[in-house]
Order: C-alpha cells, then structure tokens, then sequence
C-alpha cells in the first residue's frame, strides 16, 4: 500500500499537496493540466525530491529517507533512460546488477526478457539502433527483470503512435499482473488511463486529489478536469 500521508511538495515558488493511499496492486492514472505537478509528484515518491512536510510510505514503512536506489520502486520515463554506449542486453542486464557482473544464470534471465518483451536476437544492438518502440520495450524489460512493487510511469508511450501505445500499454498491464505491482502512471490521455487503470488521481490547483475510479471521473468530470479535456463530449467508455 502507497500512503501519501500530508505531503507538501515545494520547489521554485511551486507548491503541491497530497494526502491519501493507492491500495496494494491498483493501477492509477495521473492527470491534469501541463505544469499542474504530475511528473513532481512521481519525482517525489521515487526519491528524486524531498517533500517540504508529511510522509511517503509504503505498507507502512516511511521511505521518505530512502535513497531512490533502496526505494521498492521502478520508473519509466519518456525517453526510456537507456544508456547509449551499452547494449540492449546490457541495458537491461542493469535491472539485475548495476555493476553488470551477470552470472550464466543472470544472463539466461536477460535473455528471457529479450523474449518475453519482443526483443529476442536484438540484445547485442545499441539504443541508437533500435526503433522507438523497440526501446519501450527495452526499458520495460529491465522494469520486468527488477520486479519491485511499485512501478511509476512517467508518459513512458507519449511519442508512441496509438496502435504501438495501445501494444506497449497493454504489456504493462501484462507485465503488473504477473509481478503484482502496483501503477501509478502519468497521461495527458484519457484513453491511456481508461485503457490501463481502475483509479486515477487529478492533479490540479496545487492538489493531488485522492485516486476515484477513473470510469466514473471521466462519466462526471469535476470543473478542474472539464477544464483540461477542453470538451463536452464524454470520453468514458
């Protein structure tokens, strides 16, 4: 269970509060205007910023404090994070041990997450040679390999067309049902988040709202939300 108990987030005259929990194993979307705070949002459970006040727990445990290399945490960000001058399998070998000493039985892993993802017989390429959803997939992989408990999306698909989206989308699900992790993942879509997720949090106005289920928020868009959609028509599915 991920608990944002008071949070006050603060940087350059900008300020976010937060104050409620996503169950274990839930998949929530983030949405809400440009510079409203999302991406901030996730930076701060992921350990990338301390928040001005309150605490971020997990099952209880205030990781607060933790670096985010000891945070049970994965991120996927837009552009992949993937190193240029490693391979493939590399890359992905890094979700496993960050000093890349593989043991044969590492070394099998890797290569079953090559496979798993789609990437079999590419893991002695570089990112460069790769296509744009090839490299999704890489970095999914080494996401599948470290199997922490909460997985942050950060528009990992954002410059995805809609069919591959869609695809990679649906891989994540796959890939949170297997490993039972917990999502919480940030659109600017609503498709993205009726696609994927059962709650989603509005980030809007200085507030990261508690997570509602996302098929009801979009039935009935609060002000906040209508304002961002900038339509009339229901996008609910």
């Amino acid at each position: 269970m991920l608990q944002l108990d008071r949070v006050v987030l603060e940087q350059d005259g900008f300020r976010l509060t937060a104050d409620w929990t996503l169950p274990l194993g839930a998949r929530a979307a983030v949405i809400g205007p440009s510079g409203a705070g999302k991406s901030t949002l996730l930076s701060a459970i992921a350990g990338f910023l301390a928040p001005a006040s309150g605490r971020i727990l997990w099952h209880g445990q205030d990781i607060g404090l933790l670096p985010p290399g000891r945070r049970p945490i994965s991120v996927l960000f837009q552009d992949q994070n993937l190193f240029p001058h490693l391979t493939v399998a590399q890359n992905i070998g890094l979700g496993l041990r960050p000093d890349l000493r593989l043991s044969p039985d590492d070394r099998a892993r890797v290569e079953a997450a090559l496979a798993r993802t789609g990437l079999a017989g590419l893991g002695d390429r570089k990112p460069a040679q790769l296509s744009g959803g090839q490299a999704s997939r890489a970095a999914l992989a080494r996401v599948l390999l470290r199997a922490r408990p909460l997985l942050l999306l950060d528009e990992p698909f954002a410059a995805l067309g809609p069919a591959l989206k869609v695809e990679m989308l649906d891989l994540v699900a796959t890939v949170a049902g297997e490993t039972g992790a917990t999502v919480l993942m940030v659109t600017h879509d609503p498709d993205d988040a009726l696609r994927l997720t059962d709650q989603t949090v509005l980030v809007a106005d200085g507030r990261a709202d508690p997570p509602v289920p996302t098929q009801a928020l979009f039935a009935a868009p609060p002000p906040a939300l209508r304002a961002y959609l900038g339509e009339t028509k229901n996008p609910a599915r």
